[in-house]
């Protein structure tokens, strides 16, 4: 497996896009991401975009051929990729296999959704399908009721506080105002989100990510060609997946994300660095006490510590480790199949881990 990196990287705004349609958001993120890293159409030679529910959402499918149409790409392979909110995560990884192994050079990774068309209970039964359909959304366990029972076991187990829960609401609220691209560009504070509307206990609007629009894409190349491309490469280190019980019941523990745990392990290890080699991440805080459960199940801290730890300022900026820089899916946005990506976007233009004029991720 040879080095890969990521040359270019684009987005469109996180939002309400009334005005423009799915392939309207990723084309515009892929032809930002393919002029950041200076290439050519013609040097792609095949493509991944990651969408969790295209077909229900505006009744599209075959988004691979889609996309290779508008872009003018044809006819080279792009390939959909579904993996609920990891989607674009997924296609990334995709895309990083592809060159790793040595069957392409260059490769373009897309994530994209656009949920708004539709209203808030269409969509949260669509969402819905990422869990057991028939064991838990056809008995009505909706994602905020089944993370809800999360945060419910986790408070029971580690007294973790609703204040604790609040206050990764707070902190990626200050860090979305910060960033151009954030659905909610607002901070707020601890107050406003205890005091907000409750739409599963324990768990209020304000713990909750929204439904969004957009795209994020970012283009791929072997470490050793990078360079032609753009003067400072982000070299890929490690890529890891795992996989869990879908069902919640099924699972061995309420309070953990068991399949984090495994995945972070193996990409620890690939990459032969411990958790206090890193200075940012981004994880997936689609409810406030998912932040939470995986910043420890990562490792970052021990488990039942996360939410004190947050509480504290040591995952704000600039502290121990700087947890969802770009705003997180709470306040950047959640556009399901372009998080993945975007998270990818994010974390390339943060100057850390410098040596030999390059990056790494």
């Amino acid at each position: 497996m040879r080095p890969v990196a990521v040359i270019g990287v684009g987005m469109t705004k996180f939002g309400e896009h009334w005005n423009e349609g799915f392939r309207d958001l990723v084309i515009k993120a892929g032809l930002r991401a393919i002029e950041d890293a200076n290439i050519h159409g013609e040097e792609i030679q095949a493509g991944y975009v990651g969408t969790m529910a295209s077909g229900r959402l505006v009744g599209q499918e075959h988004i691979g051929a889609l996309l290779a149409d508008h872009m003018g790409l044809t006819p080279i392979p792009i390939t959909r990729v579904e993996g609920a909110c990891a989607s674009g995560g997924l296609a990334f990884r995709q895309g990083y296999m592809a060159v790793a192994s040595g069957m392409h050079d260059i490769v373009v990774v897309g994530g994209v959704e656009k949920m708004t068309d539709l209203d808030v209970a269409e969509v949260s039964d669509i969402l819905g399908g990422a869990g057991d359909q028939e064991w838990e959304l056809f008995l009505g366990a909706t994602f905020p009721g089944l993370y809800a029972m999360m945060a419910r076991r986790h408070m029971y187990e580690y007294k973790t506080t609703a204040e604790m829960l609040a206050s990764v609401a707070v902190k990626n609220h200050k860090n979305g105002a910060k960033n151009k691209y954030a659905q909610y560009q607002n901070e707020i504070t601890i107050d406003q989100v205890l005091k907000s509307k409750m739409i599963a206990d324990p768990l209020k609007v304000f713990d909750c990510s929204p439904i969004t629009d957009g795209a994020a894409a970012v283009v791929l190349a072997p470490l050793d060609i990078a360079k032609k491309y753009c003067e400072q490469p982000i070299e890929i280190i490690a890529s890891a997946q795992a996989s869990d019980h879908i069902a919640l019941h099924s699972r061995a523990s309420l309070s953990e994300l068991y399949a984090t745990k495994v995945a972070a392990k193996h990409a620890f290890e690939q990459a032969k660095l411990t958790t206090k080699d890193i200075d940012v991440a981004e994880v997936h805080d689609c409810f406030t006490i998912a932040e939470i459960m995986a910043i420890e199940d990562l490792g970052f801290y021990k488990k039942g510590e996360g939410g004190k730890a947050t509480l504290d300022g040591k995952t704000a900026l600039d502290s121990e480790i700087a947890v969802n820089t770009s705003g997180g899916l709470k306040a950047c946005g959640h556009p399901v199949g372009a998080t993945g990506v975007k998270q990818i976007c994010e974390i390339t233009k943060h100057p850390v881990n410098m040596e030999k004029n390059s990056r790494k991720i």
